[in-house]
């Protein structure tokens, strides 16, 4: 899977989706291939776009003004020395804002540097935060958007699932988008919709892994779009591993109808008790 500005925005445009659809959502790096070598950006993997005025900002900008949609793009973005892992939001205005994996796993500390924010942005119909890959493992991040007014969670992933042949390929798809079910938790317990994509086929390489080591970048896709009260608007049906879209309408009235719930949990908190949550992290 090439994973270049052009072919990717190619692909962008050749599926612009339905009549009257207004957001889409993309994978975690999705403008760029993983080139992880530990020694700095790779020279093998061209420059990083540098929102909001880089080439590919401004390529995104032109699809999102031409079919009148926002568009969460994920890609690495360099400022001064340091790289950082970001979702983009684009709209028919142009570019709207950006956030930063917070959270690195594994090998990404490598590459990346943490970010330090946990922005909400009003696209207009609705208030949108994201929530970055491995960042999904700490709800405290959904529950932080949710508390600034974020009424949709956009999870863009490229979560890895080790090699695969035409043999197992399948088992590895199952496999993986169970995984993602747990996604459904973060909707209900903020009531929130949430939209989950995952990386489909293989993109770049970690160089110090041997080639079929299960940390290489191999990703089994899976993708779901959660309701606000935990129910399931829409998901992949493709039984191989493979780019797919999945649509669905997102109805105010769903969320407004969780929110007015009785037993909405933001409404219930306690959040005196829950001084552990933002204690320093100590030495296990």
């Amino acid at each position: 899977m090439d994973c270049s500005d052009k072919l990717n925005v190619t692909w962008k445009k050749s599926n612009p989706g339905r009549a009257g659809q207004r957001r889409r959502a993309l994978n975690s790096c999705c403008s760029r291939s993983w080139q992880f070598t530990g020694t700095g950006w790779p020279p093998n993997a061209g420059q990083p776009p540098k929102p909001p005025d880089g080439p590919s900002i401004k390529r995104l900008e032109q699809l999102a003004r031409e079919r009148q949609l926002v568009l969460c793009v994920g890609m690495s973005e360099k400022e001064r020395d340091l790289i950082y892992n970001c979702q983009v939001l684009i709209g028919p205005q142009g570019y709207i804002g950006k956030s930063r994996k917070i959270h690195m796993s594994e090998d990404e500390g490598l590459m990346y540097v943490g970010g330090a924010a946990i922005p909400v942005f009003d696209i207009g119909k609705c208030k949108v935060g994201s929530v970055i890959c491995y960042d999904a493992f700490y709800p405290e991040i959904t529950r932080t958007l949710a508390l600034n007014g974020a009424e949709v969670f956009l999870m863009p992933s490229a979560g890895r699932c080790g090699p695969w042949n035409q043999q197992t390929e399948t088992s590895v798809a199952k496999r993986v988008k169970e995984s993602l079910s747990w996604y459904r938790m973060r909707a209900l317990e903020n009531a929130a919709f949430v939209i989950i994509t995952n990386q489909a086929g293989r993109a770049g390489t970690v160089d110090y892994y041997r080639e079929d080591y299960r940390r290489q970048p191999y990703h089994g896709g899976g993708s779901l779009i959660f309701a606000p009260d935990g129910s399931l608007l829409a998901e992949t049906e493709a039984t191989t591993i493979q780019a797919e879209m999945i649509l669905a309408d997102l109805n105010s009235e769903d969320f407004a109808r969780a929110r007015a719930n009785a037993n909405f949990p933001l409404r219930k908190r306690r959040p005196e008790l829950y001084g552990e949550l933002v204690r320093p992290v100590t030495e296990a």
